[in-house]
């Protein structure tokens, strides 16, 4: 059974910095993509930032230039630092994994639980 959890997620004043932490555990064979969402109250999930399996990333035009994505495959694990945080930032946080169980398996998506992210005075 394969568990995503992440960790890293507060309270925080504009301006300020979070760095968000989400780690795959369970019998894993291989983690490819890896990515972060977001979903504040009436809103729909939205792509924050992805990272491929060769490091290749995008982002939202909303977080350019304030957050990098980066991962650690060894560790099956990614990370999300976010600078400059933003009131319009809060939300929900929640990381994507695309990972295979076995080698012969299907590549299937796994969701971490949610961090909340508040960014207020």
């Amino acid at each position: 059974q394969v568990q995503l959890v992440e960790s890293g997620g507060g309270l925080v004043q504009p301006g300020g910095s979070l760095r968000l932490s989400c780690a795959a555990s369970g019998s894993i064979f291989r983690v490819y993509a890896m990515a972060w969402y977001r979903q504040a109250p009436g809103e729909q999930r939205e792509l924050v930032a992805a990272i491929t399996s060769g490091t290749r990333t995008n982002y939202a035009d909303s977080v350019k230039g304030r957050f990098t994505i980066s991962r650690d495959t060894a560790k099956n694990t990614v990370y999300l630092q976010m600078n400059s945080l933003k009131p319009e930032d809060t939300a929900v946080y929640l990381c994507n994994q695309a990972l295979q169980i076995t080698g012969t398996g299907p590549v299937k998506n796994y969701w971490g639980q949610g961090t909340q992210v508040t960014v207020s005075s």
